[in-house]
């Protein structure tokens, strides 16, 4: 059998990789937010080097990832988390400004 990293190379669906990792999971949360879970998932691998771990070890610390990319995403949304580069490349708006000379005061 394979390693973990290559079975889940060979995933196509975000339950699938819930499924695979025997991680539990909110539908909810997954169908609104899928493609953001999996994207910060794969920060999360990359940023704790999972590649590079033993193989005993590498599930346990993947389910771990995929377990907190999920969570990240119970109570946020893809643009407050800004996971992908269009959220980040966002300016806020600005506050509008008003000057004082176009303020009518309602007299006269």
């Amino acid at each position: 059998m394979s390693g973990i990293i290559e079975q889940l190379r060979g995933l196509s669906t975000a339950e699938d990789f819930f499924t695979v990792l025997d991680v539990p999971y909110d539908l909810n949360t997954v169908n609104v937010s899928r493609l953001h879970i999996l994207k910060r998932f794969q920060q999360y691998m990359r940023k704790d080097a999972i590649a590079d771990m033993p193989e005993d070890s590498r599930k346990a610390a993947c389910a771990a990832a995929l377990k907190r990319a999920h969570d990240d995403f119970v109570t946020s949304t893809g643009i407050e988390e800004k996971v992908f580069k269009v959220f980040q490349d966002q300016q806020p708006a600005a506050p509008a400004f008003v000057s004082l000379d176009t303020l009518k005061t309602g007299r006269g």
